[in-house]
């Protein structure tokens, strides 16, 4: 099963109060297209009466109307965020922006709308090229404000890329609760783990003036933190360990990481 969207993840990550599962809201809704396809004239009724649906629920997908569900997976589909070949130009750049998201960023709890935190060595230009990079402009929030950092966020399609990013592993609301680095990261060609890997220190890592060590405080659950120092010592092929609630990246792991 693949661990980017595909039509029916993202069709499942839309709440629904008249199907249990969502994506079936889909499978009608592309029944009902079909079918008026080939019986133009037919009415609401009879089109409902022979596919068994509700007249009221035919007569708006008849008349132009559509799901949400359905703008979101055609939205998609354009951008090419939906199944792309795992070692395709797009697959790489999702799973770095999701490695602004995790390191950086957040995505709301109600409306999927994914953001990143600028930083001391996050800079605007690079986050806004990391959303640029998956085929969408950004706005920003807070730049300027005393005492507020501020926040790049998509200006399309903002929700439909949340919700993307979220079936590859991004965490919708708080943070500290998902439970494992996400598996994606792991399928990644070496190349992308490489700048997932310099993205997310770029982002979370203390330096320190003396040496060369960094440490990465995280209030994330052990399993996370063990994925991470799994991801670090990979790409680097040097020391990294974990703590409470710390990763701690080796003097030489840290001159690696400079040099990849």
């Amino acid at each position: 099963m693949s661990m980017f969207p595909t039509a029916q993840s993202l069709a499942r990550t839309y709440s629904d109060r008249e199907y249990a599962d969502p994506w079936e809201k889909v499978l009608d809704y592309q029944r009902v297209q079909e079918y008026i396809a080939e019986h133009p004239k037919q009415g609401r009724v009879r089109v409902g009466n022979n596919l068994d649906l509700p007249p009221n629920r035919v007569r708006a997908w008849i008349n132009g109307g559509m799901p949400d569900s359905i703008r979101g997976i055609q939205s998609a589909i354009d951008h090419g965020w939906l199944d792309p070949d795992p070692t395709s130009g797009i697959a790489g750049r999702l799973v770095k922006l999701l490695a602004h998201i995790l390191a950086g960023g957040s995505i709301t709890t109600d409306t999927f709308v994914p953001a990143v935190t600028v930083g001391r060595r996050v800079d605007l230009d690079t986050i806004q090229e990391a959303f640029n990079s998956v085929d969408v402009k950004t706005n920003i929030r807070n730049d300027g404000v005393n005492g507020r950092a501020a926040e790049v966020f998509p200006a399309n399609d903002a929700s439909v890329l949340g919700r993307c990013l979220t079936i590859m592993g991004a965490p919708a609301g708080g943070k500290a609760d998902l439970e494992a680095f996400p598996p994606i990261i792991f399928e990644a060609p070496l190349d992308i783990q490489k700048s997932v890997a310099q993205i997310y220190v770029a982002h979370r890592a203390i330096e320190y003036p003396q040496k060369d060590t960094m440490v990465i405080r995280e209030k994330r659950s052990e399993s996370y933190l063990e994925g991470l120092k799994k991801l670090l010592t990979h790409v680097t092929g040097e020391s990294v360990t974990t703590g409470d609630q710390t990763v701690t990246i080796s003097a030489d792991a840290a001159r690696v990481l400079n040099t990849i």
